[in-house]
């Protein structure tokens, strides 16, 4: 199956059901405890077929496995917590904070304006998804430690969690 190339970003209307959900309203997980929230409903859905997405690396072709995206949810929380040491969280967006199906983890190292209304936001370090995900371009260089980390992650894990 042909997949748009990451230029379908760009577009104003998107035909890709991922870029079109991509580019569709989100909420943010304000207080950490809202985000503990989303993780436990993410983890409670571990088996649903979740696409995990380091922007900057190939999009995964398959789903990862529910014991994949409960190691990824304790790792990428645990960096949060340790790499974003703010009162509030506000750096993870989900379409629905409550039956979510498509979540925007930003990394706190490369944050920019994550919350502006600019027609061209800066793209998530991470991204959970129900849809396949196309090719994101990263607008940034993703740093060495990020993609070790990121391959860390997924030693091992097999080609489920690209």
């Amino acid at each position: 199956m042909s997949r748009p190339s990451h230029n379908a970003l760009d577009a104003s209307a998107p035909t890709d059901p991922f870029l079109r959900a991509f580019r569709g309203s989100f909420t943010s997980a304000l207080r950490w405890s809202d985000l503990d929230a989303l993780w436990q409903r993410l983890r409670i859905d571990a088996k649903a077929g979740w696409y995990l997405y380091a922007i900057g690396e190939p999009p995964p072709e398959v789903p990862a496995d529910a014991a994949t995206v409960e190691r990824f949810i304790d790792e990428i929380d645990a960096l949060l917590r340790r790499e974003h040491d703010e009162r509030l969280c506000g750096i993870v967006y989900a379409d629905d904070l409550r039956v979510p199906s498509l979540v925007k983890i930003y990394d706190p190292n490369n944050l920019g304006v994550v919350c502006g209304s600019s027609s061209n936001p800066p793209l998530p370090g991470w991204v959970m998804s129900k849809l396949p995900p196309v090719d994101l371009p990263a607008t940034q260089l993703v740093p060495k430690g990020r993609r070790r980390w990121w391959q860390r992650l997924f030693a091992g894990a097999g080609a489920e969690a690209s």
